[in-house]
């Protein structure tokens, strides 16, 4: 991108987040470049022992931390969507949360947000059943913890209804769809990760306040949060250059 057209005027500049506590190697290179973390609660991935790895991280770092839960499936990494009771989900989640927040104040961190995993957040966007049960668990037990919600999904409608402090949260590498749903992963160039597109992403968003739908279309949304994923395979390639050109 050239960077004569790059309009002068920003619109947004959200905190740059990633999804990180799932044992990858290069976890240490990616703290730098952003200014808070969702970490895994242990039921998709992780143990203590990575728990606080990357709690020590953020510390030596001077990052905040959020606790990142999931459907309790280590086997498929949380990304598929479980059929489990509402009984059984809301346990899990209130064990995950519990057990992040312990380990948190053991290395003097404060929960700065909840962002739910993988397909229980691509659930959550979709189905209003279960937008409504998550956020009623929410406000009886972490209402004053901000939740990081997808703009125009059901998630976001019922904590705004219920009146839960919220974040909203688009992905820089990820494309859309028209319905402002996530693509999915099998779809191709549904991850994004060579430079130039990504720059033209991440421009749109902060300067013109809007996504470019795979089908083409214009999407108005508001981002108060962007997040990069740590799987994704250039992520220190273009990280470090956006947060440059973008941030500082």
């Amino acid at each position: 991108m050239i960077e004569s057209q790059i309009p002068k005027k920003l619109i947004f500049l959200p905190q740059i987040n990633c999804d990180l506590g799932v044992g990858i190697a290069r976890e240490e290179e990616i703290f730098p470049f952003i200014d808070v973390a969702s970490l895994a609660c242990g039921v998709h991935f992780g143990t203590q022992k990575s728990l606080d790895a990357s709690l020590a991280l953020a510390v030596k770092y001077g990052k905040k931390v959020g606790a990142h839960p999931s459907y309790p499936d280590q086997l498929n990494l949380g990304r598929v969507s479980l059929k489990i009771s509402k009984e059984e989900l809301i346990q899990s989640i209130a064990h995950q949360l519990e057990w992040f927040n312990e380990r948190a104040k053991a290395h003097n961190l404060t929960q700065d947000h909840i962002k739910f995993h993988g397909a229980l957040y691509n659930d959550a966007a979709r189905d209003l059943e279960l937008a409504d049960i998550l956020t009623d668990f929410l406000v009886e037990n972490y209402s004053q913890i901000p939740l990081l919600v997808s703009p125009h999904s059901q998630l976001e409608k019922q904590a705004k209804a219920k009146g839960l402090s919220i974040r909203l949260e688009v992905f820089g590498d990820r494309t859309y769809t028209s319905d402002y749903l996530l693509s999915s992963r099998s779809q191709l160039g549904s991850l994004l990760h060579d430079v130039a597109s990504l720059e033209l992403q991440v421009n749109r968003l902060l300067f013109e306040g809007q996504l470019l739908s795979l089908e083409g279309v214009y999407l108005p949304i508001q981002v108060d949060t962007l997040c990069f994923h740590d799987e994704n395979p250039a992520i220190m390639e273009f990280l470090p250059i956006l947060r440059k050109r973008f941030w500082t």
